[in-house]
């Protein structure tokens, strides 16, 4: 259950480092002389957000998933051997037990094999859901954060902050989950039996929509709501303390 853990733990903090500084850097050059942000200038933040992040992402993803397949295929195979076993006669050889594979083994042999672009395999499905999400993630986390300001100048207790992070994160989850199953078959490198294999997105879309239905882009969505609803809320308390600030002041203040 927890097979690529280690890899989402490593990489889950600089991920959101990233998606949330540079969603206030491009809040802050778009905003015209300190007023309101439009709706679709907060979106095209978020967009700009969602795009520097796939630099994390797209690795993290590619070895979360090559760890959880590579248990997935071992039980399958295991399986297949135990009832192998059962329908030979007795005494056959008990099968071999393979090697637990690694992050650091997948990553090597996906640098030997393929080079640095192996790491980024699925970058088009991985955009297509990083980029929709921040689009709606950093306005509704806005506009909802903003409802618990008394005043305008003064921040929102940082229980309305993880609350509005809360929602928000998992609105955009379940909002942008038929990408999510669309980039996790692209990037899974191994298949089981009788798995089918895609050329691309549109193939995969087509072969998932013929062959298992419309509800199967919605395969996973409530686990993943509740994963990213605590974990956003608990990003935004954080980085909402102090860190936005910090980093802002640290730009080279325009002359007038």
């Amino acid at each position: 259950m927890y097979r690529g853990a280690a890899v989402n733990l490593t990489l889950v903090t600089p991920e959101k480092a990233i998606k949330l500084a540079a969603n206030d850097f491009f809040r802050h050059h778009l905003s015209k002389d300190g007023k309101k942000l439009t709706l679709l200038r907060e979106m095209l933040a978020g967009c700009g957000a969602g795009t520097c992040q796939v630099i994390v992402t797209t690795p993290m993803e590619m070895l979360k998933i090559q760890l959880q397949d590579a248990g997935r295929i071992a039980a399958q195979k295991k399986l297949m051997a135990a009832q192998a076993q059962l329908s030979s006669s007795a005494g056959a050889a008990e099968p071999a037990v393979e090697a637990r594979t690694t992050a650091t083994q997948i990553t090597r042999e996906l640098l030997r094999s393929k080079g640095i672009a192996g790491l980024y395999k699925g970058l088009g499905a991985t955009l297509l859901r990083d980029v929709p999400f921040s689009i709606v993630y950093f306005p509704l986390f806005a506009n909802l954060n903003k409802l618990g300001q008394k005043d305008p100048n003064v921040k929102a207790p940082f229980y309305v902050s993880f609350l509005s992070g809360c929602v928000a994160g998992s609105t955009a989850a379940v909002a942008v989950n038929p990408c999510d199953v669309i980039k996790t078959r692209l990037q899974s490198l191994q298949r089981g039996v009788n798995e089918d294999t895609y050329s691309g997105i549109l193939d995969c879309t087509k072969k998932i929509w013929q062959k298992e239905g419309p509800m199967a882009f919605l395969k996973g969505a409530y686990c993943r709501a509740l994963v990213i609803a605590p974990l956003f809320g608990i990003a935004q308390v954080v980085y909402f303390i102090g860190i936005a600030e910090f980093l802002l002041d640290m730009l080279p203040k325009h002359r007038a």
